[in-house]
């Protein structure tokens, strides 16, 4: 592992949620360190506390204990403003449902953030349009988003999330609302970006998916329940959950917290 500051670095993290029967232990205890230029694949099945995780490193969500930073930067105990900020510099995430500004052009939705961030637009737009065509849609820069198929609007929600050259690039299952096709796009393109130097932190249930990764991480009843090792298949992921599930973000707030505001985790 990079002997530098680690690029994520986790101690003793728990969040639990309230529920109506009883209390939901989402992360008991999590320990976690990613070096710079890693790629991770957390992987268990649904309810094991992975997308909480995501939620808590991005500062979408606040742990009940533990400490989280990022880059050497403490995300715990910062205000909503300072962790907006935080997220600017250090976080690009990728969603399952894309969250795309369906009104605004291809090249307007990747410049958005750079824009929010305080950079010149002409700065902003030529980093947009270098993303594109890295990722193979420079292309439909003039398009809206609507006309793209599933694969090519998962590469536009990549290219919006490197704006800013983030630290962490974190994925919450980026294959999960795609074709086969599709997603083999994007899991391509997850490898390029990690041989390009970017560290990824991918959530997934699939393992063909998390086979993308160079280590792989299982997580069950909000534990990481193995050593760090290489990626493989996981012959276990479809066993059901033990506990229910916390709940993700709802895709509104996502969309928000990503460059505005903190906005917290919604939970049930």
């Amino acid at each position: 592992m990079n002997t530098e500051v680690a690029a994520l670095d986790m101690r003793g993290v728990r969040r639990t949620f309230e529920a109506e029967n009883a209390p939901v232990r989402a992360l008991r205890g999590v320990d976690l360190a990613v070096g710079g230029g890693e790629f991770v694949a957390l992987m268990g099945p649904s309810g094991c506390g992975k997308s909480t995780l995501l939620n808590l490193v991005a500062g979408l969500d606040v742990p009940d204990e533990g400490m989280i930073a990022v880059a050497g930067e403490q995300v715990t105990g910062r205000s909503e403003d300072d962790l907006a900020r935080l997220r600017r510099r250090h976080i690009g995430i990728v969603f399952q449902f894309f969250n795309l500004l369906e009104g605004m052009t291809v090249l307007e939705n990747v410049a958005l953030p750079a824009l929010i961030a305080g950079r010149k637009r002409r700065m902003a737009e030529t980093r947009a349009r270098d993303l594109l065509d890295l990722l193979g849609i420079g292309d439909k820069a003039g398009t809206l988003p609507g006309v793209l198929s599933g694969g090519q609007r998962q590469r536009l929600a990549i290219a919006r999330a490197l704006a800013n050259e983030p630290t962490l690039l974190l994925a919450d299952e980026p294959t999960g609302a795609l074709d086969s096709e599709g997603g083999s796009e994007v899991i391509e393109l997850l490898r390029r970006l990690h041989a390009g130097g970017q560290t990824i932190i991918l959530v997934t249930h699939d393992a063909d998916v998390a086979a993308a990764a160079k280590r792989l991480v299982r997580m069950r009843d909000g534990r990481i329940v193995t050593q760090p090792e290489p990626a493989a298949a996981d012959p276990g992921s479809a066993e059901p959950a033990a506990e229910p599930a916390a709940a993700e973000p709802a895709a509104a707030e996502h969309a928000a917290a990503e460059h505005g505001p903190g906005v917290r985790a919604d939970t049930r």
